[in-house]
């Protein structure tokens, strides 16, 4: 798993372990791994042309000692100092006592970058706030040409939120210390990270237990798959219950029964008009045209892709919510969503809004909530006092009281028609399995954009990747 911690415990933890060390001892650690990553990058040292951007912090040092061993092994160095009079002194004597060299000023640096091989972004650290400013903007610009290796984190993202809020690097590869940012693992910033090379500096006695971000990867999601045992029959495998469809969307209903089907429960119950539709693509569905309530027994219920705005709607929505099962509540079923009835609930119950679903339900624009995930996400689960399911090319997934988590499979080809209706489907059949709604958010978003990712990157189909869930779900098992 990888788990990421706020500025604040970085910093907190940077301080204990400087203090039992000696002194630039963790820079040197910083530093090392930073010239390995640049030297696997460019595969050829020797001759190499380095740009190094260097600003106040000690991001800057960590760039200028980094190049001080490049330079070293005979590559050609030049730093740029953005900040001449408060650049790192030690990092700045070390590279030019290697045979690098720097510059000021902004046609020098340009130039600088411009015949560079590979540039190092070393202008901001993770406390950085804003955007980058006109001399920097201008120097980046300069370096499209070359391979960008960012410093701990990319020159203008926030370390903690991922948000962007003006210019900022686009790296190849970032290179991160301790552990990772919650902002390197969130869009928008994530597409700024490129490839993450973690490098630890001995951090970990220091970082608290329970970190704020974590992203799931196979061996975890392997561990949390449901496995029928010997004496399993297809009731005490679990059986979802999916309200979905309409006479106007009976394909919501099929994609969500889709989903539900590759996704561990023993048995899954349809409620609704699309009934036809469903049986004729699914005939192991079990199918009623009544409300969900004289459906028969389920450990849980899916409601709300393709159901209409109707009062057949809305008493189709209401029955699920007076269940005292886990209920995963989408699509329409969110916009018919009654705040208090659902913070009123005993059973748990998870939301998985997109953007704009999530901005409607919390007061806000649309724009709002794309660019800042996190704080939104974290909003719409202490608010309604759910597990609350954020899509978008990094899925989120909070709760009131545990560590966020970011889905690492995802990709943008995901956004084509009715693919939330198949994790919604997916998603409750694992709740049904008796796993918790934070967990089976998380496997159902894990398993969901890793079998689009099997796909290619070409267009694809929500029933194409239905079609893949048996397949990932077999190879994340397997290892």
């Amino acid at each position: 798993m990888r788990t990421g911690y706020s500025v604040e415990t970085v910093r907190a933890a940077e301080r204990a372990l400087m203090a039992e060390l000696p002194e630039g001892t963790l820079m040197q650690r910083a530093a090392a791994g930073l010239a390995a990553a640049c030297a696997d990058l460019l595969g050829r040292v020797y001759g190499a042309r380095v740009a190094l951007l260097v600003g106040s912090g000690d991001n800057g040092g960590d760039a200028l000692y980094a190049g001080a061993r490049l330079a070293r092994r005979g590559a050609g160095v030049t730093a740029v100092l953005l900040a001449p009079d408060r650049a790192h002194t030690g990092g700045l004597r070390a590279l030019r006592a290697a045979g690098g060299r720097a510059v000021t000023g902004a046609q020098g640096g340009v130039r600088a970058v411009e015949r560079a091989d590979l540039v190092v972004d070393g202008i901001v650290g993770i406390g950085g706030k804003g955007g980058l400013r006109p001399e920097a903007q201008e120097l980046v610009r300069a370096a499209e040409g070359a391979l960008v290796v960012a410093v701990d984190l990319p020159s203008g993202i926030d370390a903690d939120t991922g948000e962007v809020r003006g210019a900022a690097v686009r790296a190849d590869a970032t290179v991160t210390f301790g552990t990772y940012k919650p902002g390197l693992l969130v869009d928008p910033a994530r597409e700024h990270a490129g490839a993450l090379r973690l490098v630890d500096i001995g951090l970990g006695p220091w970082l608290p237990a329970a970190p704020d971000i974590e992203a799931l990867q196979h061996a975890d999601v392997a561990g949390l798959l449901p496995r029928p045992e010997a004496e399993s029959d297809k009731y005490r495998r679990g059986v979802v219950g999916i309200v979905a469809g309409s006479a106007r969307y009976p394909g919501a209903a099929v994609l969500a029964v889709a989903g539900a089907l590759a996704g561990g429960a023993g048995a899954v119950r349809y409620a609704g008009p699309a009934a036809d539709a469903v049986i004729a693509r699914f005939p192991e569905t079990l199918v009623t045209t009544g409300p969900p309530s004289k459906a028969g027994r389920v450990q849980a219920w899916v409601v709300g892709p393709g159901l209409g705005d109707g009062a057949e709607a809305e008493r189709a929505l209401a029955d699920v919510l007076e269940s005292d099962v886990p209920a995963l509540v989408d699509a329409d079923g969110l916009r018919l969503l009654d705040p208090a009835t659902v913070r009123a609930r005993t059973a748990e119950t998870v939301l998985t809004p997109h953007a704009g679903e999530a901005a409607a339900l919390l007061g806000l624009a649309r724009e709002e909530v794309e660019s800042a995930r996190v704080e939104a996400v974290r909003a719409l689960a202490a608010r309604f006092g759910v597990t609350a399911l954020l899509k978008g090319s990094t899925t989120l997934v909070a709760t009131p009281a545990t560590p966020l988590r970011v889905n690492p499979t995802g990709t943008p080809w995901l956004a084509t028609a009715g693919s939330g209706d198949v994790l919604s489907g997916l998603t409750g059949s694992l709740l049904a399995t008796g796993l918790p709604g934070r967990d089976a958010a998380s496997v159902g978003a894990y398993l969901h954009g890793l079998a689009a990712r099997r796909l290619g990157a070409a267009p694809i189909t929500s029933v194409a990747v239905a079609e893949r869930l048996r397949e990932v779900w077999r190879d994340v098992s397997n290892g």
